[in-house]
C-alpha cells in the first residue's frame, strides 16, 4: 500500500478552548469540543507563534505536537492544524519584550522589527520542501537510471568512455545525495520503528530500499566475497544502486503528491476559514473606526457595510439587511433581517447598511465553534478504523516472512541466477506492500465527510457518530423546535373565572414567565409587551422541568403549565375548561393552564407553525427504510395533529424528561439502533442515552452538548441530510478498503514471481514502488469524490 503523508485535516488545539457555557445564552451557541471526552490534548503550552501538528494517521488519537517532524508510531510527517487569521504582530529580536502591531524600529536598539509569527502555510512549507528535495532526488537518480539500463544496449556507448566497474562508482557517488539527504528520512523513520517494534509503511521501505542500497555497496567494496550467481559476465557483481534510488525517489513522489491532493481534503475548513473577516468597523462615541477583529468586545456596535462579511455573532441593533448565510447552513436562499433578529460571523451581508451589537467574538463565535468541532471530528476515529489497525498490526511481519519465503523459494527452485532472482524479487514484496492506503482509507473518508456535512450545516462531533447514523433503525424526534419553528406566539387567553379580568390573569402570566427562558415563555412576555404590559417581580420562581413554572406574586401562589403540573400542584381542572382546552389541542395548538392559588383560573393558547422542510424530510427517512416516533412534552390530541400532518410512524405525548430516556432505552432493548433529535434541556437525557444523539443549533447548550450531531440551522431537514451523509461515507470507506487490501492481495503474489511460471512476468521493484505510492493517491481521490455529492434535502409543505 501507498506511502502516505502530510496535509491532513486541521483541529481544535490550534484554535483557542471556549469557556463553560452559560445557559440562557443566546441561541445558536454550539457546545465546546471539551465535552463528549474529546477534547484534544495539550500536553504544555503552546510557545508564542507556534503550530499544533498531529499525525494524519491519528496513531496516537488526539495527541498533538507543537514542533514539525514525524509520527513515532508510523513515522508519516506531522501535518499543521490550520488556525483562524489573526492580526500579525512584530517583534524586536535583541528585545522580544518589545511588541507591535506594525513594522518598524524597535525603540531600544532601532533593529528592524520582524513578525512574530510567519504568514505562510505550513503545509505549502512542507509542499515546498518536499519538492526541493524530490527535484533533488530526480537529478541525481536520473543519471543512475541511465547508466544503469545502457547495459543493456549492444555496443555500450558508456562502455568506450571507460568499463562497468568505474560507472559503478559514479552510480555510488550519484546516489549519496539521493540517499543521505533526500530520502534519508525514510530510513530515520524505518529505525525508529524497528527499535520501538511499531512496524509501518516506512519499515519495509526502509529494509526493502535500504536491502538494495547496502547490498551494491557492499558488492562494490568486496565484490570477491559473492558467489558466481550475484556476477556478471564481466565479472562484477549485479548492483541495485538504481533500484535503491528509484524506489526512494517515486516513494517521495508519492508523498509529494499526497501532500497536494491531501490538502484538497481540508478544503471545508479552509473555506470556513477564510469567512472570518480580520477587520471589523466599530462605532464609538458616534464615530466609526476600522479595527482589528480581536479587539472587538462583547457589548460594542459594528457598522456592517454593503457585501461585507459579518465579523461576530451579535443581533440587528439599527437598520434591516438581507444575508448569505448558506456557508454556514447550506441554504442558497438569503435571509431578510430585522432589529433585533441574530446574525453570525462569516455570513455576508447584502446591499444595505446595518449596525450590529456583538454578542460573542473570537472563540465563542458560531463559525469559531463550528470550526473546532469540524476539526475534531475530522481527526476522530470511526469504529471501523478498529479493523484497518487490526490488519495493519499483523501486515508488516506477515509482509517480511512472505518476502523471506519468497527468496528461499527462488533460491531453491528458480532459474539461473537464483540468487538474483530471490533476491529482486524479495524487493518487490516489500516495497509494493507498503500499507499506506490501509490507514488512509478510514480517516480520508471521514475528514473529507465531517467537512461536506459543515458546509450544509450539519456538524458531526466525531467519526463515531457518522458510522452508527448509517446503522439507525428508529428516529425519534420533539415536537417544539424540532418539527415546528420553535418560534410558538401566543394567539389568546382565555380566562374562566369572575374573580380576574383577562388583563388581570395576562399580568400575572406575564409576571410569571419573567425568569423563565423557555420559548414558551418567550412568547408570552412578546405578546404581553404588545399588550402593554409590565413584568413585575416574581418571588419563589421555580421552573419544574417538562411541566411548567411557578411562583409567587404578592402573596399569591402562581402557576402556568401542563395537565400534569395541575395534578402535582392538587388543582382539580373544571370540566367546562378542560373541554374548551381540549378542543384547541384538537386544532394542533398547545395550551398550558393557568392557576391562582389552589384554582385554575383559564389557560393560554400557544401556537407554532411546522417547519417547511419536516414533511419532506420525514418521508427522506421513511424512503432510507427508517421509522420515525415524536416525543413531546405536549398533549396527546396536539401531537396526534402534527403526527398526522407529518405521516409519523407514532407518537408519545406527555412525557418528562425521564419518560423520553426510559422510552428510547426500551427500544434498545428491543434491537433498535436509535437517533434521538432534540432542542430542549428535557431532551437531554435521551440524547444522551441514544446511539446517536442529533442536537438543534438553535436550541439549549445542555442539549447541543449531549448531543453527537448538531444541526446549525434547527432544520429537521439536517437529520435526513445527516444520514444520507453518513451512508455515503460509509460507503466511501469500504469502496477504500477494498481498493487498499485488494491492491495487496493481487499485488504481493505477483511481486513474489507467481505469474513467472505460466507467463514469464516478473514485477520489477522499481514499478512495485510507482504502483505503491500511486494506491495511496488513488484512496485520497476515491474521497474526494465525496465533496461533489448532494445531500440536501428539498422543502416541502
Amino acid at each position: 500500500m501507498p506511502v502516505k503523508t502530510n496535509t491532513t485535516p486541521y483541529y481544535v488545539n490550534g484554535m483557542k478552548h471556549h469557556s463553560p457555557h452559560q445557559h440562557g445564552a443566546p441561541h445558536h451557541h454550539l457546545a465546546s469540543t471539551k465535552q463528549n471526552g474529546y477534547q484534544a490534548h495539550h500536553h504544555t503550552p503552546a510557545p508564542q507563534g507556534s503550530g499544533i501538528y498531529y499525525c494524519p494517521m491519528h496513531c496516537e488519537g488526539n495527541k498533538t505536537y507543537h514542533q514539525p517532524g514525524n509520527c513515532p508510531v508510523c513515522g508519516m510527517n506531522l501535518v499543521q492544524q490550520p488556525i483562524p487569521h489573526q492580526e500579525t504582530s512584530y517583534t524586536c529580536p535583541m528585545h522580544p519584550e518589545i511588541i507591535r502591531d506594525k513594522p518598524g524600529a524597535c525603540p531600544i536598539c532601532g533593529m528592524e522589527l520582524v513578525p512574530v509569527k510567519a504568514d505562510a502555510q505550513e503545509e505549502d512549507q512542507t509542499y515546498r520542501r518536499l519538492l526541493k528535495k524530490f527535484i533533488i532526488a530526480v537529478a541525481f537518480t536520473l543519471p543512475i537510471f541511465l547508466i544503469a539500463m545502457s547495459e543493456m544496449l549492444p555496443n555500450n556507448p558508456l562502455f568506450k568512455l571507460m568499463p562497468l566497474s568505474y560507472w559503478n562508482w559514479v552510480q555510488f557517488a550519484l546516489s549519496l545525495p539521493v540517499i543521505c539527504y533526500a530520502t534519508w528520512m525514510f530510513f530515520e523513520r524505518a529505525w525508529r520503528s524497528i527499535i520501538s517494534w511499531k512496524l509501518n509503511m516506512f519499515t519495509l521501505i526502509g529494509i526493502g530500499a535500504g536491502a538494495s542500497w547496502l547490498f551494491s555497496v557492499v558488492a562494490l567494496l568486496a565484490p570477491g566475497i559473492f558467489p558466481d550467481e550475484f556476477k556478471t559476465h564481466t565479472g562484477t557483481v549485479y548492483l541495485y544502486f538504481e533500484a535503491a534510488t528509484v524506489i526512494l525517489t517515486l516513494v517521495l513522489l508519492g508523498q509529494l503528491l499526497e501532500a497536494r491532493a491531501h490538502g484538497k481534503t481540508n478544503s471545508a475548513i479552509k473555506e470556513l476559514l477564510k469567512l472570518a473577516p480580520n477587520k471589523a468597523t466599530r462605532i464609538r462615541d458616534g464615530r466609526e473606526e476600522v479595527v482589528d477583529i480581536n479587539t472587538i468586545r462583547s457589548g460594542d456596535l459594528l457598522r456592517v457595510k454593503p457585501g461585507e462579511k459579518i465579523p461576530v455573532d451579535g443581533h440587528i441593533e439599527d437598520g434591516t439587511a438581507v444575508i448569505d448565510e448558506s456557508m454556514i447552513s447550506g441554504e442558497p436562499i438569503p435571509v431578510e433581517k430585522k432589529i433585533g433578529d441574530p446574525v453570525k460571523a462569516g455570513t455576508i451581508n447584502g446591499n444595505r447598511s446595518f449596525v450590529i451589537g456583538a454578542e460573542k467574538v473570537g472563540a465563542d463565535t458560531l463559525l469559531a465553534q463550528i470550526i473546532e468541532m469540524v476539526n475534531s471530528a475530522s481527526r476522530s476515529r470511526a469504529p471501523i478504523q478498529k479493523l484497518a489497525d487490526k490488519i495493519s498490526g499483523y501486515f508488516v511481519p506477515v509482509v517480511v516472512f512472505i518476502a523471506i519465503a519468497t527468496f528461499i523459494v527462488w533460491a531453491l527452485w528458480g532459474p539461473q541466477p537464483t540468487y538474483v532472482y530471490g533476491f529482486v524479487n524479495a524487493i518487490a514484496v516489500l516495497i509494493i506492500a507498503c500499507p499506506c492506503a490501509l490507514g488512509l482509507a478510514t480517516p480520508m473518508a471521514v475528514m473529507v465527510g465531517v467537512g461536506k456535512g459543515a458546509k450544509t450545516g450539519v456538524l458531526i462531533k466525531q467519526a463515531a457518530a457518522l458510522e452508527k447514523m448509517n446503522a439507525i433503525d428508529v428516529v425519534v424526534i420533539d415536537k417544539t423546535g424540532t418539527v415546528t419553528e420553535g418560534k410558538p406566539s401566543v394567539e389568546k387567553i382565555v380566562c374562566a373565572t369572575n374573580s380576574l379580568s383577562e388583563h388581570d390573569l395576562l399580568q400575572r402570566i406575564v409576571a410569571l414567565n419573567g425568569s423563565s427562558e423557555h420559548p414558551l415563555a418567550q412568547a408570552i412576555l412578546r405578546y404581553g409587551k404588545e399588550k402593554q404590559v409590565n413584568v413585575q417581580p416574581i418571588t419563589d420562581f421555580e421552573a419544574v422541568t417538562g411541566k411548567g413554572v411557578i411562583g409567587t406574586l404578592h402573596h399569591e401562589q402562581l402557576a402556568l403549565g401542563n395537565k400534569k403540573l395541575m395534578e402535582q400542584l392538587q388543582i382539580s381542572l373544571p370540566t367546562s375548561l378542560e373541554e374548551q382546552a381540549n378542543d384547541v389541542q384538537k386544532q394542533g395548538k398547545t395550551v398550558s393552564y393557568a392557576s391562582v392559588g389552589k384554582e385554575a383560573v383559564g389557560f393560554v393558547v400557544i401556537s407554532d407553525k411546522l417547519k417547511p422542510t419536516a414533511k419532506a424530510a420525514i418521508e427522506k427517512l421513511h424512503q432510507a427504510g427508517l421509522e420515525v416516533w415524536m416525543f413531546t412534552g405536549d398533549n396527546a390530541d396536539t401531537a396526534k395533529v402534527v403526527s398526522e400532518h407529518l405521516g409519523l410512524d407514532g407518537f408519545k405525548a406527555q412525557m418528562l424528561p425521564e419518560d423520553k430516556l426510559q422510552e428510547v432505552a426500551h427500544l434498545q432493548r428491543d434491537g433498535k439502533r436509535v437517533a434521538m433529535a432534540g432542542d430542549g434541556i428535557n431532551d437531554a437525557p435521551a440524547l444522551s442515552k441514544a446511539d446517536v444523539g442529533i442536537a438543534m443549533g438553535t436550541g439549549t447548550d445542555v442539549a447541543i452538548e449531549s448531543a453527537d450531531i448538531t444541526l446549525v440551522e434547527g432544520d429537521i431537514a439536517g437529520i435526513a441530510k445527516a444520514r444520507i451523509l453518513s451512508e455515503r461515507v460509509m460507503a466511501n470507506i469500504k469502496q477504500n478498503l477494498f481498493f487498499a487490501l485488494g491492491y495487496n492481495i493481487l499485488g504481493i503474489p505477483v511481486a513474489a514471481g507467481l505469474l513467472y511460471p505460466m507467463w514469464g512476468i516478473l514485477l520489477s521493484p522499481m514499478i512495485a514502488a510507482l504502483a505503491m505510492s500511486f494506491s495511496s493517491v488513488s484512496v485520497i481521490l476515491n474521497s474526494l469524490r465525496l465533496r461533489r455529492q448532494q445531500i440536501g434535502v428539498e422543502k416541502g409543505g
